[in-house]
């Protein structure tokens, strides 16, 4: 491929020269002989600042969004008005417009997004359809799981993945777009068919500082990021974000399908949750779906609905629905079970907002309240450094109030001084009024409450979920809940047969 064919479609300032190229980076570091640099504007640094580093490492053409910089004269050289929407075109050129080949569904909301993919994936495939996801947990290419670094990955990354889907037999492609994904344009020109809209919560105002900002930056991805809007807008209308964009989708949109938990094109009747699993009939436009589903709670159902919807919109049989909804047993740090024989349930979740806090623990206290015993509930949490303040305290009275006992820890503290951040918490963990101990060791933290918890109660770990890493200022250290608590269970004399993670229902 030439540089002029690889910036087909792209807004271009200036041009020269017009090398072959093997290859497309924007990242000096990774940069071969023969490869096209993008040098751009990033949040935290300016890629413009190793474009001779990256011609020493063997670039052959220079894309800048630098009206500063100066073409050299050894390399090929283009200028363009915005470096991530440049990526994004020459992305697509370089592997042969993937996105296109592809029927795209985006996911986008705070909270839901990655069960929902997941469900969607398992009625993709439940119709017989090969599929890749991109998300939080981790991205699946045809039958590999690689690590997700970022929830959507830079478009260079993007259209790489979804390339190698195609070639695997791929038709569809699931992806979570995240609102920083969305701002910065890392989804710019890729044409999704579906998009599906979970909720808005209070979460990200470090970045997007009010709530419509926020709320604009997921509006894009029914507008059209550089492209047409999608043709299926799947919203839900207990939010009223979600009925603010239904709105707007029921005019740019050709079908703009609405779901609830009670009303809506997509809804619940007969809702029947137990410690083992969810059953409920789905109400479609055209039938009702009997569905069965390992996975537990109000907000599962929410999520069930928002992927059905998804796959009755992408052309799947109420067959396919059914057996997808009831083949997904779990999803890593969604509400996942920590099992080692102990007389007490221990879950792990990813819940990080005062919201995903108060539906955690409200689930939670359902299951005691069924269960019928003088049983309680035990919430270790914490909360991010170097993002919204405010949240803190609204997390610290979410968990109290949802809880009869709490431990405040650490949660990826970041360059912040952990005992700061607790305190901001503390605030409304005092105002709810619950018992609590606050220990900034997370192990100790999870120790303690594993100590705590007695027969019939159920211990929540919130906030990490899936990940495995613990951020400070003095680095990334290993850390995962569920390796953590399956640990603590054993140091306090229980049997963790097998390692790994647990899946299904409640002890």
């Amino acid at each position: 491929m030439h540089f002029q064919d690889l910036l087909r479609g792209a807004e271009v300032l200036a041009q020269s020269g017009n090398p072959q190229v093997g290859g497309l980076e924007y990242d000096s570091r990774r940069v071969q002989a023969g490869d096209v640099f993008v040098a751009m504007h990033g949040e935290t640094s300016d890629g413009n600042r190793f474009i001779d580093k990256a011609i020493a490492a063997g670039a052959v053409a220079v894309v800048t969004d630098s009206a500063e910089e100066q073409p050299r004269p050894t390399v090929a050289w283009a200028q363009v008005p915005h470096g991530r929407r440049a990526l994004a075109r020459l992305s697509a050129n370089f592997y042969k417009q993937p996105a296109e080949r592809l029927a795209v569904t985006g996911i986008t909301g705070t909270n839901g997004k990655s069960t929902t993919a997941f469900l969607l994936e398992s009625i993709l495939q439940a119709a017989g359809r090969k599929c890749a996801l991109v998300g939080t947990i981790e991205y699946h290419v045809a039958q590999k799981i690689l690590p997700a670094p970022h929830t959507t990955p830079e478009a260079l990354d993007l259209n790489r993945i979804l390339a190698e889907a195609l070639g695997l037999g791929a038709s569809e492609a699931v992806m979570e777009v995240s609102s920083h994904a969305l701002a910065q344009q890392r989804v710019y020109a890729i044409p999704f068919d579906v998009a599906v809209f979970s909720n808005l919560t209070r979460d990200h105002l470090d970045y997007h500082h009010t709530m419509e900002e926020y709320f604009a930056a997921k509006k894009i991805l029914f507008e059209g990021c550089g492209t047409e809007p999608p043709p299926a807008a799947i919203l839900n209308q207990d939010d009223e974000w979600g009925r603010k964009l239904a709105e707007f989708s029921r005019r740019h949109s050709q079908e703009t399908w609405t779901y609830g938990l009670t009303q809506g094109d997509f809804h619940a009747e007969k809702v029947s949750i137990t410690s083992r699993g969810t059953r409920f009939d789905l109400v479609t436009p055209r039938e009702k779906i009997p569905l069965y589903s390992p996975l537990l709670g109000k907000v599962n159902v929410l999520n069930i609905l928002a992927a059905s919807a998804a796959g009755y919109a992408r052309g799947c049989s109420a067959e396919a629905i059914a057996k997808g909804v009831d083949a997904l047993a779990r999803v890593p740090g969604r509400f996942e079970r920590v099992d080692c024989g102990q007389p007490f349930t221990v879950v792990v979740d990813y819940a990080h907002t005062d919201d995903a806090l108060h539906n955690l623990t409200a689930l939670a206290r359902e299951f005691v309240q069924q269960a019928g015993q003088s049983a309680r509930v035990i919430t270790v949490f914490g909360c991010g450094g170097d993002r919204d303040r405010a949240k803190r305290p609204l997390m610290g009275e979410a968990a109290g109030r949802g809880s009869d006992f709490v431990v405040l820890t650490s949660d990826n503290p970041r360059s912040e001084e952990p005992l700061a951040i607790m305190n901001d918490a503390l605030v409304g963990l005092q105002r709810s009024g619950v018992k609590y101990k606050m220990e900034p060791d997370r192990r100790a933290a999870i120790r303690i409450a594993v100590q705590e918890a007695g027969p019939g109660d159920i211990l929540l770990i919130a906030g990490k979920g899936h990940e495995k890493v613990q951020i400070t200022r003095e680095g990334s250290f290993p850390f995962d809940d569920v390796q953590v608590a399956r640990e603590e269970l054993r140091e306090s004399g229980y049997e963790c047969a097998a390692p790994g993670r647990a899946a299904g229902g409640l002890a």
